[in-house]
């Protein structure tokens, strides 16, 4: 979160950035693959609005979404577990369009749960009343693509991380990882709604860097070029974890992330592409989990072993009830700003 100062609940983690429904039949179930993460990566490339989505099962099994036979029979090959549901990848995909044309209320997400084969549009404890029947009238007329869930406490960024950055108006967010271009120049990145408030970032005591890119809303990512070359930048999260490549993780897959508030947690990914409403304005294309954060964890790492996954942005809840955490895809920000992981 935000420092008090700057008056925004924010969550960001960091990195060891400095020195130290109805549903048809299932067919059999294929056996476990070795990655199911990055087959479920290949296959939704290859087969684009062809499936509804996919997820990891409680097996560790890869189950893909389809409405016909031939897809079917092109999931199973890959050895993934082909199911058939009732409503297409392309009747989701409209949904989410309608919803992201006509829902705008903060304190409010949505995003396709492949496991329901529905919409879930979430809402916090401040969409009441009035609020409340807009956003019902609003997904009514989606049938049952769509349904509604109530989350706990308010929707809201996060800022702060495992190893705290911070802006000399007081902000304080999380860095999420290290970086490097082509040419060996260090950066880090962080939360979007981090690098908006300010350009220049420190460890609390010594300056880092200064901003060279910010993107929020419609993301919610940034980059700091380091300018102290005394400290040292390693490429991993914490002292523990090396980091060694990037990628988006599958809705049902095991993740962890690292804030400076609530240390290290792990959680599930819930669902992929999702649209968040905060205050500030909307972010599409975030991964949902059941991770918690709590203010103090903004711009921080999402990762699973040696896998860079996500930026920490925003949730509701806590670490004590539970709750929702969103993170901004970390593969979507090393490509605009020509970067990779090390």
């Amino acid at each position: 979160m935000l420092n008090p100062k700057l008056r925004r609940p924010i969550v960001g983690l960091a990195v060891g950035i400095l020195v130290g429904s109805g549903l048809a039949a299932t067919p059999a179930a294929a056996a476990p693959i070795a990655d199911p993460t990055a087959l479920a990566n290949t296959l939704d490339a290859r087969l684009g609005a062809r499936d509804a989505g996919s997820y990891i099962d409680a097996s560790g099994k890869l189950v893909v979404n389809v409405t016909d036979a031939a897809t079917a029979a092109e999931v199973k090959a890959t050895g993934a577990t082909p199911r058939f549901v009732a409503r297409s990848g392309a009747t989701l995909a409209a949904a989410d369009d309608n919803l992201k044309a006509n829902l705008k209320t903060p304190g409010t997400a949505f995003a396709v749960d492949p496991v329901t084969n529905q919409v879930v549009v979430s809402v916090d404890e401040s969409i009441t009343g009035a609020k409340l029947d807009a956003v019902k009238a609003t997904v009514a007329k989606l049938g049952d693509a769509a349904r509604i869930e109530n989350v706990p406490g308010k929707i809201s960024l996060r800022i702060s991380g495992g190893d705290a950055i911070y802006a000399p108006s007081g902000g304080r967010c999380s860095l999420g990882f290290n970086v490097r271009n082509s040419a060996g120049t260090n950066y880090f990145l962080t939360a979007g709604h981090c690098t908006n408030i300010s350009a220049t970032w420190t460890n609390g005591s010594t300056t880092l860097g200064t901003r060279a890119g910010t993107s929020f809303p419609g993301n919610d990512y940034g980059i700091v070029r380091y300018t102290n070359t005394t400290i040292t930048k390693t490429g991993g999260v914490g002292t523990s974890v090396d980091i060694t490549s990037a990628a988006t993780p599958a809705v049902g897959a095991t993740v962890y992330r690292r804030g400076s508030t609530t240390g290290t947690r792990s959680g599930r990914v819930t669902a992929l592409n999702s649209t968040v409403n905060y205050a500030e304005g909307s972010v599409s294309g975030l991964i949902r989990t059941t991770v918690c954060a709590e203010p103090g964890d903004s711009g921080g790492s999402l990762y699973s072993g040696t896998t860079a996954h996500g930026l920490t942005s925003g949730g509701s809840g806590n670490c004590t009830s539970g709750g929702v955490t969103y993170f901004q895809p970390v593969v979507e920000a090393l490509s605009a700003y020509g970067v990779s992981v090390f």
